[in-house]
Formats: C-alpha cells, sequence, structure tokens
C-alpha cells in the first residue's frame, strides 16, 4: 500500500507507521490525518500483524495541526466556521479512536518534539517510549484553544489531573526527564535504537494469545470508568470467548502433555 504522508512498514509481524512530513515536523494536515486513518484501519484488519509501532520521520515526531489548516479556518465565511470545525473534529477524533482503541498492543516511539496533538497521539497508544531529545507540549492554550486529540482524557490518566491541569493550562514544554518522572513516558531510549528498541519491546508485549490481547485491552481501556461489577461481567464474557480460542486449547494441552510426560519419569 502506497502513501504519500506516511510510511507503513511490516517485519516480523510488527507494523512500524512512520509519520512522513519530516520538513513540517509532521505536522498533521487533511491529507495525512486521511492516510493515517487508512493505514490503521489497514492493520486492524490485518490478523498477521500483532503490534503497531508508531513514529516520526525526521527530528520531530508530530508537531500537531498543520498551519495551513488554520489559515483557512480564518478565511473561512463566519457561517461556515462551525461546522466546518465540527467535520474537522469527527476526523481528529476518529484518528484518535482508531489507535486508542486498536485490538493489539501499540507504541508511540518519540523520536522528537510532540506538540499539541502530536502529544494527545503519542498518549493514544498503549506505551510510550521517547528519545533523549524528545520534549511533550500540550500547547493548545496559546492559541485559545483546548485538547482536542484526546489530551483531556489520556493525560490525567496517566499524570493525574492536577498536573495534567497545570500543564494543559500552562502550555508549558515538559523535557524528557520530567516526562519519564510524572509518568508521560515509560522508557527512555537513544535517537540510534529508538525505533529497533520499541519494535522489540513490541514483540514481546504480542507474544500472548491475540484474543486474549484484544479482550483484554478492550476492558483495560474502560476500567477508570466503569464500575466493578461491569468489568466483573464483561470479563466473565471475554473469558468465554478465550475458552473457545485456538490459542488457549493448544497452550492447554500443551501444557498437560508436558505435565502427563513429567509423571511417567
Amino acid at each position: 500500500m502506497s502513501y504519500e504522508f506516511i510510511e507503513l512498514k511490516v517485519v516480523d509481524s510488527i507494523a512500524t507507521l512512520y509519520l512522513n512530513r519530516p520538513d513540517k515536523r509532521n505536522a498533521m494536515s487533511d491529507e495525512m490525518r486521511s492516510e493515517f486513518i487508512e493505514a490503521l484501519e489497514a492493520v486492524t484488519a490485518d490478523k498477521s500483524i500483532r503490534a503497531l509501532v508508531l513514529t516520526g520521520n525526521g527530528k520531530g515526531f508530530c508537531a500537531g495541526g498543520d498551519i495551513s489548516g488554520m489559515e483557512r479556518r480564518m478565511k473561512a465565511p463566519a457561517g461556515e466556521i462551525a461546522f466546518n470545525g465540527w467535520h474537522r473534529q469527527q476526523r481528529v477524533h476518529h484518528a484518535v479512536s482508531l489507535l486508542h482503541t486498536m485490538p493489539k498492543p501499540t507504541i508511540a516511539a518519540v523520536n522528537g518534539p510532540a506538540s499539541g496533538l502530536g502529544a494527545d497521539t503519542a498518549l493514544a497508544c498503549d506505551f510510550i517510549i521517547a528519545s533523549e531529545g524528545a520534549n511533550f507540549t500540550w500547547s493548545y492554550i496559546n492559541r485559545g484553544i483546548i485538547p482536542d486529540g484526546g489530551g483531556m482524557y489520556f493525560l490525567p490518566r496517566r499524570v493525574g489531573l492536577v498536573k495534567a491541569k497545570e500543564l494543559i493550562f500552562s502550555g508549558r514544554k515538559v523535557e524528557i526527564k520530567e516526562a519519564s518522572e510524572i509518568g508521560i513516558v515509560d522508557r527512555i531510549s537513544t535517537p540510534e535504537l529508538l525505533v529497533t528498541d520499541a519494535q522489540s519491546w513490541a514483540k514481546e508485549l504480542s507474544r500472548g494469545s491475540p484474543t486474549a490481547l484484544a479482550l483484554g485491552k478492550t476492558i483495560l481501556n474502560q476500567t477508570f470508568e466503569t464500575s466493578a461489577a461491569q468489568i466483573f461481567a464483561q470479563g466473565s464474557q471475554a473469558q468465554g470467548i478465550c475458552y473457545t480460542s485456538t490459542e488457549h486449547r493448544e497452550s492447554v494441552l500443551a501444557f498437560l502433555e508436558k505435565t502427563a510426560s513429567a509423571k511417567s519419569k
């Protein structure tokens, strides 16, 4: 599959998606977002792919929304601004939701600055590994707007409500040391090894049953806003599905065979 503004590579069942507008620090244009959505849908549907790594080409991870989109918004007739903005938000939220709900592990390999929508996009992944030169900025306040890429949902879950408010209200830059200390970043790597380390981690996280991973992730994503009773009920249903999976059957038969062999000695 060929794209202009992203690159998608699959090696050893691990997909690596590169945002590919390095001259714009990978700012997300409408065209890039359309390709991004198409690629995420393809990765989700491909059962041979077990995990996804998301990174950026060049010096930046993602500089946020593309400035040309802001210019078009300012020039639009007053009567069209609200609906145009609503339509854009639907696309933004669709892309973020695809990443967040993908039924396989996702890792953001943040290779440089992640600003605004770029920082939100990293948070939409299950895990974040970042280069020593990376930093994060929820800079929406500097443009008189609020985080619209999921940051108001994801950031409090990583750093707590008060710290999330401080970062969003100030729009200040978070360097890599602080990002690691407060829980934005899970691991730190060197610029040279970042993607390789992310891919190795993706392999480690995706070795288990795809069925169990998908169902477990779906339930875990809801755990903070769902009651214990509801989580238990969903877990019971998911476990019933796991009991019927090929992976469960094969692993149990192998375990029983190993146990029987050990007893016969």
